[in-house]
């Protein structure tokens, strides 16, 4: 079986990395991918947003499979253009229709789904511009600090928390008035949940389904979780809180309801459902959902993978997942990202990487990296991503720590308080 992942981060280096172990994979293609998935199978230079193009990219290359990373993709009906299409509908897309992708296209989509269903998630209200004035008023109700979202997908910059209600109201008018373009025509205001996050996640066949590793990451660019919101410094799994009492919960408030709505509601989603989860006191509430894999969760979650992840995905193209064995490692993992300085503002590109031969026990993803006349230079703003296991979470911590001061490029930064939060005994 010939493979597409689609996509070019970390979260795509660790798909490519452990679905070439398996026996039943010939060849991994990885459009349009980096520096490290190159060393997985080959990359393609393809524009994602063009299924003409990955069309072409499938024919030429005899693939069987295509692995969707990325949000933009299935949001925009990726799947459904190969379900249309005489050429490729019988080849399986892991991933889901764009009807079921909106449950990250959409805010407001996802919540009415939540309150339709019953899962516990924050109480809310949706706008648009023309119910500006009750917007306004229904902030008026909440307490600070408050949380406004924009309606669509906004490269992960869509979620504001502000404490100040001049600063919400005016946040509100710059949503929906193009400050985020489309994904604003609506504006979601959340009652703000107080707790520890963690994120958990499935893989289904639209039937049924197997739980793979939780995994908590830490958006924040600054150490203590302090200023702007990046794509995720670095991640841990497993979780010390989300013992089997909670992850009970999870399963029986959240993952069940959420499986079964879409079910009832006639919406076939085959691949993986991200649960953005905050633990109140104990007990899951639902904060948003992705279409896919989190990055930098996929660091972490996969490597905890035992089983034959690609024996996974045939089960999620077949229908017979239900019969599929998912082994899970004991072992902790943490990974470390190392960014360019300046992010998540503006930074330089371009900068020659090092060290990476001298890391050892661990496997370092790329996310920022291409190949320039033989050398491996950064081109993103998070450029790897550095994991290791660990009988500890702190043996985990510290086997990421050790390797990623092996690396070395200019302006490199990271946080150096991952797991900070959590019991590092555990």
């Amino acid at each position: 079986m010939n493979l597409l992942i689609l996509g070019s981060g970390g979260r795509e280096h660790a798909l490519a990395w452990k679905l070439a172990e398996s026996r039943k994979v010939n060849r991994i293609f990885i459009a349009p991918g980096n520096a490290g998935t190159a060393a997985c199978g080959t990359n393609i230079e393809i524009n994602l947003e063009n299924f003409d193009e990955v069309k072409r990219a499938v024919i030429e290359n005899g693939i069987g499979m295509v692995v969707v990373g990325p949000e933009v993709p299935l949001v925009s009906g990726i799947h459904d253009f190969f379900l249309q299409d005489e050429v490729l509908r019988s080849i399986p897309v892991i991933g889901p229709i764009k009807k079921a992708a909106m449950l990250e296209g959409s805010k407001d989509f996802a919540k009415a789904f939540l309150l339709r269903h019953n899962i516990p998630t924050a109480r809310y209200g949706s706008f648009e511009k023309s119910s500006l004035n009750d917007a306004m008023s229904f902030l008026t109700t909440m307490d600070p600090p408050y949380v406004i979202k924009a309606d669509g997908l906004a490269a992960g910059k869509g979620v504001i928390i502000l404490d100040d209600l001049s600063e919400a109201e005016n946040e509100i008018r710059a949503i929906l008035e193009g400050k985020f373009g489309s994904a604003g025509n609506k504006v979601v205001i959340e009652q703000f949940l107080k707790g520890i996050e963690l994120s958990a996640f499935i893989v289904t066949d639209g039937k049924s389904y197997k739980i793979l590793p939780e995994a908590k990451d830490y958006k924040r660019i600054g150490e203590g979780d302090k200023g702007l919101n990046t794509g995720g410094m670095g991640a841990v799994s497993p979780v010390p809180f989300a013992k089997n009492e909670f992850m009970e919960k999870v399963k029986t408030r959240i993952i069940d309801p959420t499986v079964k709505g879409l079910i009832e509601e006639g919406i076939e989603y085959k691949g993986f459902i991200f649960f953005g989860l905050m633990n109140v006191g104990g007990d899951p509430y639902l904060i948003e959902y992705n279409a896919r894999l989190g990055d930098p969760e996929s660091e972490v979650v996969i490597p905890r993978i035992r089983s034959d992840l690609y024996e996974l995905l045939e089960g999620v193209a077949e229908g017979n997942l239900a019969e599929r064995d998912l082994v899970i490692d004991e072992r902790f993992v943490a990974t470390v990202m190392l960014v360019s300085g300046g992010y998540p503002g503006s930074f330089v590109k371009g900068y020659e990487i090092s060290g990476l031969s001298e890391t050892k026990d661990c496997v370092v993803f790329h996310a920022g990296t291409r190949l320039v006349d033989n050398k491996l230079v950064t081109s993103g703003g998070r450029v790897l991503s550095v994991s290791a296991w660990g009988k500890t979470m702190k043996e985990a911590l510290d086997g990421s720590y050790r390797n990623a001061a092996r690396i070395s490029f200019s302006n490199k930064y990271c946080r150096n308080d991952i797991g900070f939060d959590l019991d590092h005994h555990a």
